[in-house]
């Protein structure tokens, strides 16, 4: 069954047929809410809110660990996250569909490990590359599928926030190899490799990153909303290919 987590703008499917809602207790806390159940084009799904049904928990305080084990525990084995991101490389522009392929982490004091306790043996696991390749060509083919254009690769930059970032902040992140810039990213990827899961992002970039663009002098609040709301129309094609790929 394929998993789907939504972030902001992405609190709910339009094109999801929901058949129940549940909610699951984990060993590491509550997840952002409970899990929704239903079908997209008469294929089975399962999809969690990422920041609450009401849009109501910032990204520093998500229990990643409860979403993603809550997730596992129902059986989801393929996993597609939806991200709103800061576009960096000119590029990714406002509106614009970005499949990253890499993740600098610059997160802290998260929970962002299963791997920890007294009794526990010490597991390091490989990220080397931090998304399921399987999972991202499955992403690209559906958005092909659903004629929707898309930057192939980026580098998603995970910050702490809630606030965003300065300009000299956005210059650094840009030297490190950067290419859009994001608060959830991490430690979920993470997570879904600890737990056998293949996971992909698919991320929408709602406005330049500050000082680039038009938000070299701010960021328009107003305008983010205006991009958000067709961008996500477009994922949501894109999805129902993806689920029917994921099916077949």
């Amino acid at each position: 069954m394929l998993g789907i987590i939504g972030g902001t703008g992405c609190a709910q499917l339009t094109n999801l047929e929901i058949v129940k809602r549940q909610v699951i207790r984990t060993p590491y806390g509550e997840p952002s809410g409970a899990l929704t159940f239903g079908r997209i084009k008469d294929h089975e799904i399962v999809f969690l809110a990422r920041h609450g049904y009401g849009h109501h928990l910032p990204p520093h305080e998500v229990n990643y660990r409860a979403n993603l084990w809550a997730l596992h525990a129902q059986g989801v084995k393929n996993l597609v996250a939806v991200a709103t991101v800061g576009g960096i490389h000119p590029d990714c522009g406002p509106g614009v569909l970005v499949i990253p392929d890499q993740i600098i982490d610059y997160t802290h004091g998260r929970k962002a490990t299963y791997y920890e306790g007294d009794e526990r043996a010490v597991v390091h696991v490989d990220f080397t590359d931090p998304y399921c390749e399987e999972m991202r060509q499955r992403c690209m083919r559906a958005a092909h599928l659903a004629n929707e254009s898309f930057v192939e690769g980026g580098v998603y930059a995970a910050v702490q926030g809630p606030r965003l970032e300065t300009a000299a902040e956005i210059t650094r992140l840009e030297r490190d190899g950067a290419t859009m810039v994001g608060m959830t990213g991490m430690p979920e990827a993470v997570l879904a490799r600890e737990l056998g899961m293949c996971y992909a992002a698919i991320a929408v970039v709602a406005n330049y990153a500050a000082g680039r663009g038009s938000s070299k002098h701010g960021i328009d609040f107003d305008g983010v909303g205006v991009v958000l709301t067709p961008a996500m129309d477009r994922v949501h094609g894109i999805l129902e290919q993806l689920v029917a790929i994921d099916g077949d």
